[in-house]
Parts: C-alpha cells; sequence; structure tokens
C-alpha cells in the first residue's frame, strides 16, 4: 500500500512539502472528460450544454443520462491512472464542468453522481501516490466565450452576480469536501478567464473572494490563479495577499502553429511576421520569469500541447523547446491532453483513437458527438467500448520525450 503523499505548500517561488523538500511537479491534462470538448471527439466545438440538449430532445433524459454515466465510465478509469502513475508523472490536471459539481437550477442543489466522479478519481490518485489539480474549466455563467467553457459566446460569469455566488458557494463546498486529502495538490480556481484589460480588476475581486472561501475551511491547499485572456496575462494580480498561492499560466506559442490553423506550417518558422524558435520561446518565459521573482509566486504551466500532423512540421521539436524552457526555469506543467480522437486541428492526446467508426465518421457531413444521439440506440455497446483507452493508439514518439523529464 503507497504511503501518504505529503501535503504540498508555496515556498516563495517554489513549491515544497511538508518537510521543505522541492517538489517539481510534471505530469498531464485529463481533458475532455469531465468537461466534454467537440474536437477531442472529432466534433465541432459547441459547447457541452448544448450537445447534450440536443441529445435529450432526440432520444429523453434516460437516455442522455445513461449516455453521460456510460462515457465517463469508460474514457477515464482508473487504469489510466495506473499507465500516467507508470510513467514517471507526478501529477495529474482534472479539468470539470461545475454541472458536475451542480445541478442546474435556482437553488444550490448537489450533483450527487457527477460529484461521484470527481470523488472517484482523488481517490485513484491517493492509492497510486498522483497529485491531482481540480480544475474548473466551466464556471456558472463561463468566464470565456469559448466552448470549453461551455458557452455559446456570450459569457456573463463576471457581470452577473447569482452565478459569482454560484461560484463561491461551489468552491466553498469543494474546499470542505477536499480538505483533508494530500493527493489535491491544490484547486485551478477558474480555468482560462477572458476580459477586458481595461477590467482585469473584476478577475483579481473574484480571486480574492473566491481564496476567502476556500480558506474559510481549508488552509493547506495551494490555490492556483490563472492569467487574464486565456491564461496570458498575469501582471495585474501583483502580490497574492495569501502566501499559499500558486500562479497559472497556458502556453501554445504560436496558435496557428500549434493548434494547426495555418496548414502547412512549420517549427521553427515563421508566423505573424515573427520568427518562431526557441529563443523567442524563451523571451516569452523570462518576461514571466522577472514578474514571479518580484512579487515571490511558483507558476505552473497547466496547459501547453500541439497537433499531430507528422512529416518534418517541426511539432516535436517545439514540445523539446518549450518543456526545456519550462525545466530551465522551475515551472511546474501539465501536458494538454492525455487522449482525443485524433483530429485535424487543436492539440493532440497523447492517446490518439485514429479508426472511423460511424461515431467519428471524419468525411461528414455529421461527424463525432453530433452522431452520437441517432446512433446511440444501435450502437451503444461498440461505442462505449471504442472510447477506453486500450482501443487509442499512443504517440510513441511524444511519449518517449514527455516520459524523459517526468
Amino acid at each position: 500500500m503507497p504511503q501518504k503523499l505529503p501535503f504540498l505548500k508555496v515556498d516563495k517561488t517554489r513549491i515544497v512539502n511538508e518537510s521543505g523538500k522541492p517538489v517539481s511537479l510534471r505530469g498531464v491534462a485529463l481533458g475532455g472528460w469531465l468537461m466534454m470538448e467537440g474536437y477531442m471527439l472529432c466534433g465541432r466545438n459547441i459547447p457541452e450544454r448544448e450537445f447534450k440538449m440536443a441529445f435529450e430532445k432526440a432520444l429523453g433524459k434516460d437516455a442522455l443520462e445513461d449516455f453521460t454515466r456510460s462515457f465517463r465510465d469508460a474514457f477515464i478509469r482508473e487504469e489510466d491512472i495506473k499507465t500516467i502513475k507508470s510513467w514517471g508523472a507526478n501529477l495529474i490536471r482534472i479539468p470539470f464542468n461545475y454541472r458536475v459539481v451542480e445541478f442546474e437550477d435556482r437553488a444550490f442543489s448537489l450533483n450527487e453522481e457527477g460529484l461521484s466522479y470527481l470523488d472517484s478519481v482523488v481517490r485513484w490518485c491517493e492509492k497510486h501516490s498522483l497529485y491531482c489539480i481540480l480544475d474548473m474549466h466551466a464556471a456558472p455563467g463561463a468566464q470565456n466565450p469559448d466552448w470549453h467553457s461551455d458557452c455559446s459566446g456570450n459569457p456573463d460569469f463576471f457581470v452577473n452576480d447569482f452565478n459569482k455566488e454560484r461560484y463561491l458557494r461551489l468552491w466553498h463546498f469543494l474546499a470542505d469536501r477536499y480538505k483533508d486529502s494530500s493527493a489535491v495538490a491544490g484547486y485551478d480556481v477558474l480555468n482560462e478567464p477572458v476580459v477586458k484589460f481595461t477590467e482585469e480588476e473584476q478577475v483579481k475581486d473574484i480571486y480574492e473572494k473566491v481564496t476567502k472561501e476556500i480558506r474559510d475551511v481549508d488552509t493547506k491547499h495551494i490555490i492556483f490563479l490563472e492569467g487574464n485572456f486565456w491564461g496570458e496575462r498575469l501582471n495585474f494580480l501583483g502580490k497574492p495577499n495569501d502566501q499559499n498561492t500558486a500562479y497559472s499560466i497556458h502556453a501554445y506559442p504560436p496558435a496557428d502553429f500549434t493548434f494547426n490553423w495555418e496548414v502547412d506550417s512549420t517549427y521553427p518558422g515563421k508566423m505573424y511576421g515573427i520568427m518562431w524558435n526557441k529563443n523567442k520561446l524563451e523571451f516569452l518565459a523570462r518576461r514571466y520569469q522577472a514578474f514571479l521573482n518580484k512579487v515571490k509566486v511558483p507558476l505552473y504551466v497547466g496547459e501547453f500541447g500541439v497537433n499531430r500532423r507528422g512529416g518534418n512540421s517541426g511539432e516535436l521539436r517545439w514540445v523539446k523547446d518549450i518543456v526545456g524552457i519550462f525545466n530551465k526555469y522551475d515551472f511546474h506543467w501539465t501536458y494538454w491532453t492525455y487522449k482525443t480522437v485524433a483530429n485535424s486541428v487543436f492539440p493532440d492526446g497523447i492517446y490518439r483513437y485514429t479508426k472511423n467508426p460511424q461515431w467519428v465518421n471524419r468525411k461528414g457531413p455529421v461527424s463525432g458527438w453530433e452522431s452520437f444521439s441517432s446512433l446511440w440506440p444501435k450502437e451503444k455497446g461498440r461505442m462505449i467500448f471504442s472510447w477506453r483507452t486500450e482501443n487509442f493508439a499512443r504517440n510513441d514518439k511524444l511519449y518517449a520525450f514527455l516520459k524523459k523529464y517526468f
């Protein structure tokens, strides 16, 4: 039986264990599991709630509940946690939609079945001696205009007091629930907030409030605060009032290359009129490092990743360069992401589903998850089995490189 992991805490620009020994957190994110994303299932990036509304309209509430349970049970299992541990990683980031915790109504009513999945993955991490970070990927009302906050383009989290109150109560509840679990490294309280640069005080204000809610019940765990503008801008945060706080960014520069938006782009290469190479990436890292040294806060890179397309595009060179920079500056990191259905845009998983059954159907016109409701009655069993990691192909070159640094 593995020994209980020591609690982690912030010591100026370092993360240390209870004995004061520095810990470098390195691992992978479980994207697409408790916060579904269209591209990860070879479909359009519509919000999760829109996909589920359409599914329920087609087949009914019972079928939707059956689908949701079946998908969650198959997509990530205890075997996956054991696999990540075997790589030598010590951290898992767990993105979740707030609806996993709470039902969508005017009352604070808990989603006990959804919570059981968070409980399970925390328990698996405890069992297999892995730290985890709980990441609220979609907040009530949505904190940015994109599908990955479960938004269709009009976020109202920052302007809606009811949604902010719900958010604060949720984190108070979660912190109280997991306060005694040392496998929880901390709480990534808001994924990729986006407000105008002139309104960044709104982000700082909600961070101060959520920190107070968490500290009312949990004084042990690290609070991770992401920068504005999809996790890029940190300086407005200044020095945190809470000493057990770390800052977090996401790193996909340049997105036209890493997301394969500009087809046939290469790395190193010129984009936006700028030469992108290791020197350029390190220039960006040094700017973050200068700020962190000033405010005495460690940095966690919650997401970075690249779309795989093979050939001589240079995606592995990009990963090698950026991980080398993270390690040079002692940035903690989790790769985005563990597994996806292979697609032509956005970051791929270390594991990729490359087959093309009806519920993938890359040739279209309806591809990926938008085909699920029409196929579920007859293909349910095959669909569920296909979501298990054993049916995904590992990107061995990417895996071999990351494994050296876990």
